[in-house]
C-alpha cells in the first residue's frame, strides 16, 4: 500500500509502520495548506467508519468557519 492515498470526500490518509501498529492520519487541503484531521493507531485491515467520519465532520467545520 502507498505511503499517501486518496480516501473520500477530499480526504486523504498518510500512513507509516510503527511498533504500536500502522499510524494513520486524514488530512485534507485546504487554501493549499495541507490540514491534518485526525490521527489514530490501526489496528484492523479497514479505516473504521468512525474514523473516517470524525474527519469529515472536521472538514466540513473548517470549510463552514471559513465561509463566515
Amino acid at each position: 500500500m502507498p505511503t499517501c492515498r486518496v480516501m473520500d470526500d477530499g480526504l486523504f490518509e498518510i500512513r507509516t509502520d510503527l511498533p504500536e501498529g500502522i499510524a494513520r492520519v486524514l488530512f485534507c487541503i485546504y487554501e493549499g495548506e495541507m490540514i491534518l484531521l485526525h490521527g489514530f493507531i490501526k489496528k484492523t485491515e479497514k479505516t473504521s467508519k468512525k474514523d473516517l467520519s470524525l474527519a469529515l465532520e472536521r472538514k466540513r467545520k473548517l470549510e463552514l468557519e471559513a465561509k463566515g
